[in-house]
């Protein structure tokens, strides 16, 4: 059987790269600068650059980490909620509002991190890259 910490360590686990996969990438312009390195040594100076923006201070996923808090958070308060007249009607509202937040929460959490792949990272962090892509000689077109 699988320990408790077992079973978390193995959601966080899949979480972490669901989450990983669906990150956002600057989009570049085949101009003549482009052209002549190619792709491998564009990816690598985005590398460079995306590193570069992260030593400043300029945090990729800062837009996101605050959208999944909120959301765990307002999935908490509307399960304990709803748990709670659940629990009401059964006959035990205390633990029904227990399982409502905890199931609300749950759930919160993991649409935050599944869908912290839709939202794009913080203007601050793609400024930052666009402008060490452009001194570079590269054109970003935009992310996705």
């Amino acid at each position: 059987m699988i320990s408790k910490s077992g079973k978390i360590a193995g959601i966080a686990a899949v979480l972490s790269g669901l989450s990983a996969c669906a990150s956002y990438q600057p989009v570049l312009y085949p101009n003549a600068y482009y052209r002549s390195v190619g792709r491998m040594v564009a990816d690598r100076d985005i590398r460079e650059c995306r590193q570069l923006a992260e030593s400043f201070g300029a945090t990729e996923g800062s837009g996101s980490t605050g959208n999944t808090a909120r959301r765990t958070a307002i999935g908490a308060g509307a399960g304990a909620a709803s748990g709670a007249v659940g629990g009401a009607i059964g006959g035990s509202a205390g633990r029904g509002a227990m399982i409502g937040a905890a199931s609300g929460a749950t759930y919160g959490l993991l649409s935050g991190l599944l869908g912290s792949g839709t939202s794009q990272p913080s203007s601050a962090y793609m400024n930052f890259v666009n402008r060490c892509l452009r001194e570079k000689g590269y054109e970003v077109t935009g992310w996705q």
